[in-house]
């Protein structure tokens, strides 16, 4: 995330005022889901209620980032729920994607002797 502001930052010098502004959103992208993630580690929490106060903290957060982004045209209604529908097609394909990745390292890790 560091990277990526530092990159807005020198670009912003540069006078590169777009790709500037494209580096600061991204980290500030990286920085919410960074912050996120602890949601995770919170093992009195249910994984259900955990996927559940993720998805709220991204749709306050991510969403509105987006939106803000100027990386959507926004100039009805329509294409603002076209980057909400985007926005929960990529997260849940996200999801799938780490939910079965950390259940194969789970299975792999339980089959394994540990000495």
């Amino acid at each position: 995330m560091l990277v990526l502001l530092i990159l807005s930052f020198w670009n912003r010098l540069q006078g590169a005022v777009e790709t500037s502004n494209v580096f600061f959103f991204y980290g500030l992208i990286a920085f919410f889901l960074g912050l996120a993630s602890v949601i995770y580690m919170i093992k009195q929490w249910s994984f259900g209620k955990q996927i559940i106060a993720h998805y709220l903290v991204m749709l306050v957060t991510i969403f509105p980032t987006l939106l803000l982004s100027g990386f959507y045209p926004l100039n009805s209604f329509d294409d603002l729920l076209k980057v909400y529908i985007q926005f929960n097609k990529v997260g849940l394909i996200l999801f799938l994607l780490t939910y079965f990745i950390s259940k194969s390292r789970q299975k792999y890790n339980n089959g394994r002797v540990v000495s």
